[in-house]
């Protein structure tokens, strides 16, 4: 089976069968306690990066009067990148990859919500509530089988996913040049279906992943691949949680 989350690999449980790890088998409430755990690690750094932002002060366009508080924002961006990458490659790792990028993603989110915060009074706030709503509302969706986890539906979401991809890793080289991509960030018409559609895929990048663990668990995945599991789950809800940002920041403009 196929994910679009590039953690969640088609081929990952393919080496296992079921009850070869029945020692240390994967289980369904080992991958949410981990996650839990993943999700602790997010929101402790995500805490103490926000204060310190809030300490040395943010104007209303989200400057800095101490810019180099940004080494923290992009310090864990890019750390977050490298350890998602380690821990798709090698993950037997993701007891120890996992956390640090969870705590990498912390920092980030920390001083991006900050900014937002700041330019948009109550946005993070409506943010998380629409960011968990969402896990929750895919999950009873999943578990009472109101989507059909297809391979068309599969496919579907993967082609969705890789073409997000491809416009943003666009907008970000453009950017570069000082040149943007129309419409798809302003607060118009154009911008806020986009973000939308950005959200619906998220969204249903969730009920992949759940399918995705599921299956991990009847094909007997070893313990380890708990922590793959929930990690795989916070990469999703970190992008869908920024989405929100965006979408939200758009509607007040």
């Amino acid at each position: 089976m196929k994910s679009s989350n590039p953690a969640l690999g088609g081929k990952t449980f393919e080496q296992y069968q079921p009850g070869i790890q029945s020692a240390g088998a994967m289980t369904i409430n080992g991958t949410i306690n981990k996650t839990f755990i993943l999700l602790a690690l997010v929101v402790i750094p995500a805490v103490w990066v926000w204060d310190m932002f809030y300490a040395s002060g943010i104007d209303t366009e989200g400057g800095l009067q101490n810019a180099s508080l940004m080494y923290w924002l992009y310090g864990g961006l890019f750390g977050g990148l490298i350890f998602a990458f380690i821990t798709i490659f090698k993950k037997t790792w993701a007891p120890f990859t996992a956390p640090i990028y969870a705590v990498l993603e912390g920092l980030f989110i920390g001083g991006i919500s900050a900014i937002f915060e700041v330019q948009f009074s109550g946005i993070v706030f409506q943010a998380v509530a629409l960011t968990f709503g969402t896990l929750f509302a895919m999950l009873v969706t999943y578990r009472l089988g109101l989507i059909k986890v297809t391979e068309k539906f599969k496919m579907g979401v993967v082609a969705a996913t890789g073409a997000i991809f491809v416009v943003y890793l666009l907008s970000f080289v453009l950017s570069m040049f000082s040149v943007n991509v129309p419409f798809i960030h302003s607060g118009g018409t154009i911008g806020i279906l986009f973000s939308l559609f950005v959200i619906v895929i998220a969204a249903l990048n969730l009920v992949l992943d759940f399918d995705f663990i599921e299956k991990g668990v009847e094909h007997g995945a070893p313990k380890y691949m708990e922590w793959y599991g929930g990690f795989g789950l916070i990469i999703t809800l970190v992008w869908l949680y920024i989405e929100f940002l965006r979408l939200l920041s758009k509607l007040r403009q």
